[in-house]
């Protein structure tokens, strides 16, 4: 990984570093400032400013008491009737708690919870709590901002309080450390010291070494065929005798690693492309650091796919080209075919857009983290460090889905003293990536403060951008599950785009929504028009269901604009070289 104290600079051989003696005593002297100003203290204290919204639903339960006190007689009455049913379960009876419990909890497999009246109780406490606490918080007033954040809160506290992730109240921890000898308590709190002192206190997810990105992932065959100081393209090898005249060019996030499009043999969309006769190049964005602290989108624009088309055109010879684009990739692809259009050039040819905001009205979960004090102080952590922290958004995420990607894992590396099994998507949700801080705070307001780029106002490399101008074909597919890009807000996103537009529904989520091969599980929803539904539901209630994955509905798609067949073109040109072998060096942290 690279050094936030190191500068890189791009060389006609490649990356190499310097390093910068002064960004050290700068760092230190803002570190002291910081902790003489109060706003800079608040920032660092509550970055997500909980705060606030704390105080707000404290003084609407003074000033309304009575939704706290129903709730507090409610839940007394209801804990005494889980006492009185888990003691009759003690005496041998099949007494029923107050408590629906799921049917379906894999948290809560184990038999004991069922058969042992005092695993039985907590578990009826703990969803009595949750369910009162819920409806508290639903009866007190708040401010929308208030209300997501207390949400969310709520949430949490809910996930953190379930007597499974407790070693007090946990019996398949007491089994464990029984059959082991006592082995797993010690394995448990080796891993709890190793993840505090290596991981900020938040348990591992995977184990370093087990996947090596050029080999088990990012492993499809290709050559980096350009370089600039935010990117490197990469041009993939012909794996059919004859491809597309069209090519395809794919545009990550650079919020994460690329490879996620390109994850491990069977499970990458860029293999399945090229497999299909398709020439792919893809995007990927360099780790920044401070010297990038001054980037802003309208330079991603330029030097990301903007200069990528020229490349590709270069060496392919091609007049038009196809993006496929991923999130907030999609969001630059979108923006981008709305600057190109702005300016009379039509070199876009189709563009596919996976799990992507364009309307930011209804963010989601990432509401909790976008209003405007939580973006204010986040402006205020960056220029401390010229970046927002990979660890950050990595946390970000991870509390977003606690139970999966945190007390999953507080469960099984903690309590039961295991190493977390391998798995490809959290080796590559492990490998974070920073954000520079002017391109970070300007995609936040841009975005999620003032959704400039639907209603027309957002402005980049100097053009208005218009997505009513962008014309092209587009296939928009999202996910049921998403909870970074909700299906119902990218549904009203491609509303505003211009041209005929084929929207499908997975039934994955956010990443597994791009990591989607043919599997006996997969299934969508399609539905295709110049005129869709203006209501999401409306077009559910119509679409027609699929039992195949949303990568067998594009691939023809996205042949029949893709041109006829032809001899595949050369791995770079004259004019842009091989540089190395994918996955190159920046996905590397070099």
């Amino acid at each position: 990984m690279s050094n936030p104290h190191e500068e890189l600079i791009v060389t006609p051989t490649g990356p190499t570093r310097t390093v910068d003696p002064g960004a050290v005593a700068r760092r230190a002297l803002t570190e002291v400032r910081d902790l003489l100003d109060p706003e800079a203290l608040a920032a660092r204290v509550d970055p997500v400013a909980f705060g606030g919204a704390l105080r707000e639903a404290a003084r609407a339960l003074v000033a309304s008491p009575g939704p706290a006190v129903r709730s507090a007689v409610g839940l007394t009455a209801d804990a005494s009737r889980a006492t009185l049913a888990a003691f009759s379960r003690g005496l041998g009876g099949h007494g029923e708690g107050p408590a629906p419990l799921p049917e379906k909890d894999r948290r809560y497999a184990d038999p004991a919870w069922e058969g042992n009246a005092y695993y039985y109780l907590l578990r009826q406490q703990h969803a009595l709590f949750a369910e009162h606490l819920r409806a508290l918080s639903a009866d007190v007033e708040l401010s929308p901002t208030s209300r997501r954040k207390i949400d969310f809160l709520v949430g949490q506290v809910v996930e953190a309080t379930s007597p499974v992730n407790w070693p007090w109240s946990n019996p398949t921890m007491l089994k464990k450390a029984l059959e082991t000898g006592g082995h797993s308590l010690l394995r448990g709190a080796r891993n709890v010291l190793r993840d505090t002192v290596g991981s900020a206190g938040m348990p591992r997810q995977t184990t370093p070494g087990e996947f090596e990105v050029g080999r088990d992932l990012a492993a499809t065959p290709g050559s980096v065929v350009y370089r600039n100081r935010l990117v490197e393209l990469i041009q993939y090898a012909p794996q059919t005798e004859r491809v597309h005249e069209i090519p395809l060019l794919l545009s990550p996030p650079w919020i994460n690693k690329y490879y996620i499009m390109d994850l491990a043999p069977g499970k990458s969309l860029v293999e399945w492309a090229v497999q299909h006769g398709h020439t792919v190049f893809v995007l990927s964005y360099r780790d920044p650091d401070e010297s990038l602290r001054d980037v802003t989108m309208s330079d991603y624009l330029r030097e990301g796919p903007l200069a990528a088309l020229d490349v590709v055109q270069e060496i392919t010879g091609a007049e038009k080209v196809n993006v496929a684009a991923l999130c907030l990739g999609g969001t630059l692809a979108a923006a981008t075919a709305a600057w190109l259009a702005a300016r009379g050039d039509d070199r876009i040819n189709s563009i596919t857009l996976m799990n992507t905001l364009l309307d930011f009205t209804e963010p989601g979960m990432l509401g909790v983290f976008t209003d405007e004090t939580t973006v204010a102080r986040l402006e205020r952590s960056m220029r401390r460090t010229g970046y927002l922290p990979a660890s950050s958004m990595k946390t970000t995420f991870d509390l977003l889905r606690a139970t999966d990607l945190v007390w999953n894992y507080v469960i099984n590396d903690w309590l039961l003293g295991e190493e977390p099994a391998a798995f490809d998507m959290l080796a590559w949700n492990a490998d974070s990536t920073r954000m520079p801080a002017a391109m970070q705070a300007e995609y936040l307001r841009s975005c999620y403060l003032e959704n400039r780029l639907v209603e027309g106002k957002m402005e980049l490399a100097g053009e208005r951008l218009d997505l009513g101008a962008v014309t092209q074909d587009a296939y928009v597919v999202s996910a049921e599950a998403d909870h970074i890009a909700p299906w119902r807000s990218v549904y009203s996103g491609l509303r505003h785009l211009g041209g005929t537009v084929r929207f499908v529904l997975s039934n994955s989520g956010h990443i597994a929504g791009v990591v989607n091969p043919p599997s006996p599980k997969s299934r969508h929803w399609f539905g295709e028009g110049a005129e869709l539904p203006a209501r999401a539901d409306d077009w559910r209630e119509d679409a027609g269901e699929h039992r195949a994955s949303w990568w067998e509905d594009w691939t023809p798609w996205i042949a029949e604009r893709a041109g006829e067949q032809q001899e595949p073109p050369r791995i770079g040109s004259d004019a842009h070289p091989v540089l190395g072998a994918a996955p190159g060096t920046y996905v590397l942290g070099e």
